[in-house]
């Protein structure tokens, strides 16, 4: 099936060019077509630290703005923006994949489906890659985000927990759903963690800034440590979304509230997080709302560093046969704090089993599978006479538990 990539394009539609989980699995994608032999050109609406590492990677890039269901769309105003945007943009859309004569299209995510529309139109596949998973989404979002996907030729699911929260059964009868695991380069060779904790537990998070990822809660455990007699610090590495910069004022006040300016750090966005990870003795994943895999457990493993992280049915998929992935209540400080304590407490044999996981997750998400998946999954969409027929499955027939609406995180 590689070989058949030979001289095909693939457009992929990305919403933006942050860094973040989806961002980075594109960009690893972007990596193995183009040395499987695709032309691959990446759409984004905006400029950002993604763009120039997508052309290192091989790919031509084009700018433009397509529409984006948001949470504002919900709202009677929104709705109508977003129907305009449509309006004015769709054709553009559709104008781009005829004139790269694309024979496929890749859209990153779930919130920007009407590029499965101008692909049709444009007589291309499409496949959509699905790294979100939620089921905490009202009816209306439900509708807006579940029912485009019968547009597409295909579905990529990042893991089984997502295909089973989009209620992909219409798909699998269609044979058009493919779950592809993550591919993460890891760092070249993990450093074994500290033989003896010595001083202050280190503690790192990587990712968004936002309510549901539960970053509030892992400053809450640092203070509930300090007040056990445990000293632990807390690096957090990442930033916010736009229009959420009210919580990281709210994190900053939090921290001068509970007098740990001097334990806990905003670190702000990382390009790379091996290193600070590295230094690190143990990683949280406090998320509130569900994930659908997972990717900082398994970066953080990768580094040999222990995990704590809420049990949520994408994180226990993450860390499913790894002994050094400690599952502990969602939505609970304390519950953090005792999962940080159990870590301190049996650090020999966390150190241990964090080494011998760092060699499991390297062979489960090697770059080298994920390419070829990915390849794979595209072509066999290509020149398959149903591929462009999905939409004419019944009106109900996607019904089932909602995906996202955040475009998915770390």
């Amino acid at each position: 099936m590689v070989s058949a990539a030979r001289g095909r394009t693939v457009l992929i539609a990305n919403p933006s060019a942050d860094l973040y989980g989806s961002d980075r699995m594109m960009l690893e994608g972007v990596r193995g077509l183009v040395e499987l032999g695709w032309h691959v050109v990446v759409t984004s609406s905006d400029d950002g630290p993604l763009i120039p590492l997508l052309r290192a990677a091989g790919a031509e890039v084009v700018f433009l703005e397509a529409p984006v269901i948001r949470k504002s769309a919900l709202r009677p105003g929104g709705l109508v923006r977003l129907v305009r945007e449509i309006a004015v943009q769709t054709p553009r859309m559709r104008r781009l994949v005829a004139d790269l004569e694309a024979d496929v299209v890749m859209v990153n995510t779930v919130t920007i489906p009407f590029w499965l529309r101008a692909a049709r139109r444009a007589g291309a596949a499409s496949v959509v890659h699905v790294h979100e998973a939620e089921s905490a989404l009202s009816a209306p979002a439900r509708v807006l985000l579940t029912r485009p996907l019968r547009w597409a030729s295909g579905v990529i699911f990042n893991s089984q927990n997502s295909r089973r929260v989009s209620g992909s059964a219409w798909l699998d009868r269609r044979d058009r759903a493919r779950v592809v695991l993550n591919g993460i380069a890891g760092p070249d060779r993990p450093s074994p963690a500290r033989i003896r904790l010595d001083g202050p537990l280190r503690v790192v998070y990587v990712g968004r800034l936002s309510p549901r990822k539960g970053v509030d809660l892992a400053i809450d455990a640092i203070d509930r440590l300090r007040a056990a007699g445990i000293d632990a610090e807390l690096d957090i590495v990442g930033d916010v979304f736009r229009g959420y910069e009210w919580y990281e004022r709210q994190l900053r006040e939090q921290i001068a509230r509970l007098a740990l300016e001097d334990r806990v750090r905003l670190v702000g966005f990382q390009r790379t997080v091996w290193d600070i990870v590295s230094a690190a003795d143990v990683a949280v994943v406090p998320s509130r709302g569900d994930e659908s895999f997972g990717n900082v457990l398994i970066e953080a493993l990768m580094c040999a560093r222990p995990v704590v992280a809420a049990d949520h049915s994408g994180l226990r998929e993450a860390s499913g046969g790894l002994e050094a992935a400690i599952l502990v209540p969602a939505d609970s400080a304390d519950a953090l704090a005792r999962g940080l304590e159990g870590v301190r407490r049996d650090w020999p044999a966390m150190r241990d089993r964090a080494w011998r996981d760092a060699e499991t997750v390297r062979r489960r998400h090697a770059p080298d599978t994920y390419h070829r998946a990915l390849s794979d999954a595209l072509a066999e969409r290509i020149g398959d006479p149903d591929a462009l027929a999905l939409d004419r499955v019944a009106p109900h027939a996607h019904a089932g538990k909602p995906l996202v609406l955040d475009g998915g995180g770390r």
